[in-house]
């Protein structure tokens, strides 16, 4: 075991404070990661905090994760020391059940183990990026390319992939009228995405604050959605809503801007359960979809588009000591637009 540094949850709702935890030995298939920069996500506070429910404590927060390879076990095959790399959201899966086998495994029919708030397959509590090094199975680790400075890439581990996997399954691209439903963290990844994509990108956000990022970003269009005016206007309009909301929202009111065989896909995940109407979704034949993260293989496709594309997170880079103070802020929407830890002050 080595011990390390790390900001950990003492309980449900309480200040993360420093403290100290365990990492494994690097075992044979191991890589032991130097941690340079974590990303602070929406998800990090429901946990942290219990919103999504009953979580284990202490909790070391974090599934953005960049940083360099220290050591490797004697065999892995993929990565040596001084490789940068990146872990996002998961750290194992059983491997073998449908889903892993099509790398899926983000959907792995046993659930996959989660970079923090899990149970490993050894029995041992996961902690996760707030810290100053971690172990992971080289299968869920993942090369950041040359093109990408860590601190922006870090993001791209969650806010990334979470944008770009529904935005390719549910084919964002040329011909193709893209809504981005709230312009946070996640948002403004799915913004610069889909306009990569080539599809023709509209924002709707709450109001028109944002307006000059989102079409700097590579908006083609922005909408206050507290303006009924905006549901007239937009009405049957697009074929790809993603949301990033994780508030309640009136789902009727946004099925309704979907065109015949538009699909409205969540990622943002409430603590509450939202209300439909159903009739919302019969007339135009509409789907309301959710989507998770990616699997392993489309984790790295994604930072690979990103490299090509110029696409990192748009980030303020903080010292340990102000996480607590960014919850607050994450919460007050006052962040453009995703949080970064510097973990060389943990």
């Amino acid at each position: 075991m080595t011990t390390v540094a790390a900001y950990a949850a003492p309980a449900a709702k309480a200040p993360l404070e420093r403290t100290t935890i365990e990492r494994r030995e690097v075992g044979a298939h191991d890589v032991l990661i130097d941690i340079r920069f974590a990303g602070i996500c929406h998800s990090d506070i429901h946990q942290a905090r219990e919103g999504w429910g009953e979580a284990i404590f202490p909790m070391v927060p974090g599934h953005e994760i960049a940083g360099v390879v220290a050591e490797v076990g004697s065999g892995v095959t993929r990565f040596q020391v001084g490789d940068r790399v990146g872990v996002g959201c998961m750290v194992d899966s059983c491997r073998t059940c449908e889903n892993c086998a099509a790398g899926l495994e983000q959907y792995c029919l046993e659930g996959n183990t989660g970079t923090y708030n899990a149970i490993g397959r050894d029995g041992e509590p996961t902690y996760g990026g707030y810290s100053e090094k971690i172990v992971v199975d080289e299968n869920f680790v993942v090369r950041v390319p040359d093109g990408l400075s860590l601190d922006v890439a870090a993001p791209l581990l969650c806010a990334g992939i979470t944008t770009y996997s529904p935005l390719r399954h549910w084919n964002a691209g040329p011909g193709k009228k893209v809504a981005i439903l709230g312009m946070g963290g996640l948002g403004h990844m799915g913004v610069k995405i889909a306009h990569a994509l080539g599809a023709e990108v509209t924002v709707l956000s709450q109001s028109l604050r944002k307006r000059e990022d989102g079409l700097r970003l590579g908006a083609d269009h922005y909408y206050a959605t507290s303006d009924d005016v905006t549901f007239k206007e937009l009405r049957g309009t697009f074929d790809l809503i993603l949301s990033t909301v994780s508030a309640p929202l009136d789902l009727d009111r946004f099925l309704s801007l979907l065109r015949t065989d538009g699909a409205f896909v969540n990622v943002g995940a409430p603590e509450e359960p939202v209300a439909l109407n159903l009739f919302s979704v019969i007339g135009g034949r509409k789907t309301l979809a959710g989507s998770g993260i990616g699997g392993i293989r489309e984790t790295q496709e994604m930072l690979d588009f990103c490299a090509a594309h110029g696409i990192g997170a748009e980030i303020e880079l903080i010292g340990a000591a102000e996480i607590n103070e960014a919850y607050e802020r994450v919460l007050a929407s006052d962040v453009r637009y995703r949080f970064v830890i510097d973990t060389a002050t943990i």
